[in-house]
């Protein structure tokens, strides 16, 4: 599924800023981990031909999961946390500090365990 491949990218991504060694990249591993979690909502939304709001907003995307995956109401704080980096810190203003970074690595690893599984796929 292509939602999946795009989501996997973006996971790839996301490592990889977070770990650059010779200038870090913690908005981008912020950014890319926001977007896998979108993308893998988005995946199983697609999946139960539900239609989806174009949004990056993670909790609402999740809440339309919830008629199809009720027990993904888990993932709420990590939907909430990993919300705002699709927008306000991919312009001047706002910094992603490396704490933020680790966090946005943490959450977007649970919820992708989380959907994997769901979906059967290797974790």
């Amino acid at each position: 599924m292509e939602w999946i491949e795009k989501a996997e990218d973006d996971w790839d991504l996301a490592q990889r800023a977070y770990r650059a060694r010779k200038r870090t990249h913690y908005d981008a591993a912020c950014f890319n981990a926001q977007q896998c979690v979108e993308k893998y909502l988005k995946a199983k939304l697609n999946e139960a031909s539900l239609i989806f709001d174009k949004t990056h907003d993670l909790a609402e995307l999740l809440k339309q999961t919830s008629t199809v995956e009720p027990s993904w109401s888990s993932l709420q704080p990590q939907a909430i946390f990993l919300t705002d980096f699709a927008v306000l810190y991919r312009y001047p203003g706002k910094i992603a500090t490396k704490a933020q970074a680790q966090r946005a690595i943490k959450d977007c690893r649970e919820v992708r365990r989380v959907i994997r599984t769901a979906f059967g796929l290797p974790v």
